[in-house]
């Protein structure tokens, strides 16, 4: 058996509809795209989205919202609940988060600690930011905070 000789199964494909070809094929003179009008001619037809010279609906729709994608700083956020699954006097950073799967990877701007949850552990924690809340959770547990 050759590559060649392979079939589809019996009615796995249909012959394309052949369009212009004579009125005894019954799809021909107009081949099946009526008469006359815009959807007749050869490269017919309008733009997706246009309504009709009607304003679209998507110019009728206020814009709204602000996307800063462009500027955006990207960061990988932990919140200080997270941290007590360490030892007292650890030092936590991006690789030690990993280690114990918190995290997955670290975000092009790196670590960013945040202030919800309750931190019971005296900890040293290494990350490019802190949130206000999280600087002051750290340092009332006993910690120190260390912005790389």
């Amino acid at each position: 058996m050759n590559i060649q000789d392979l079939k589809g199964a019996e009615g796995a494909t249909k012959a394309p509809k052949r369009v212009g070809r004579g009125i005894g094929s019954g799809t021909g003179k107009t081949s099946t795209r009526g008469h006359k009008g815009q959807w007749a001619r050869s490269g017919g037809g309008v733009r997706p989205n246009f309504e009709g010279g009607q304003m679209p609906l998507t110019r009728r729709i206020p814009k709204r919202g602000f996307n800063n994608k462009r500027f955006a700083h990207d960061y990988t956020a932990v919140n200080i609940g997270a941290l007590n699954v360490f030892d007292n006097g650890a030092v936590v950073n991006a690789e030690a988060l990993m280690s114990k799967g918190i995290i997955s990877d670290v975000a092009a701007y790196g670590l960013k600690i945040m202030g919800d949850g309750e931190l019971k552990k005296k900890l040293t924690v290494q990350a490019k930011k802190f949130t206000k809340s999280a600087k002051e959770a750290i340092e009332k547990a006993g910690g120190k905070i260390e912005v790389l």
